[in-house]
């Protein structure tokens, strides 16, 4: 293009000093100048083309990178949702568990609870009709009691 500038420049002049001189050659030389501005145009959108695709390269590779980053981080989460059920089953297991000792627990001190009492109320029983017995062989005996 530079070498086009100074050919203009130069024809200018040349036409400027002699007043024979053909305007077809600077014709010429504008076809020229359309032909370079053509190549230009041409190169420029070539360009813009192989960026775009460079461009469209980097977003499918930037698409890929976060699926892949998404699929790792969904990954992560339903091992950690696994690991967090099992550990609330473990948790829920463990607590039945408790609760049924408890149970059988309780049922144990009902039951020993319920043995004491039968004894309990047994020696009252037979403390009661012990008394009533020897109560009994004092008035049949005519005996009174000095109280």
């Amino acid at each position: 293009m530079e070498a086009l500038l100074s050919q203009f420049s130069f024809l200018s002049e040349q036409a400027l000093q002699d007043k024979n001189f053909d305007p077809s050659t600077i014709e010429d030389l504008m076809k020229l100048f359309e032909i370079e501005s053509y190549k230009a145009w041409a190169a420029a959108e070539l360009e813009q083309d192989r960026e775009v695709e460079e461009a469209e390269a980097g977003m499918q590779e930037a698409e890929e990178y976060l699926d892949s980053v998404m699929e790792t981080a969904m990954d992560e989460f339903r091992r950690f949702e696994e690991e967090l059920e099992r550990m609330a089953k473990d948790e829920m297991e463990n607590l039945v568990q408790t609760a049924e000792r408890a149970r059988k627990m309780g049922n144990l001190m009902e039951k020993g609870a319920s043995v004491a009492s039968k004894k309990y109320i047994e020696a009252a029983l037979n403390s009661a009709t012990a008394s009533m017995k020897s109560a009994w062989k004092g008035l049949s005996s005519g005996k009174v009691h000095p109280s």
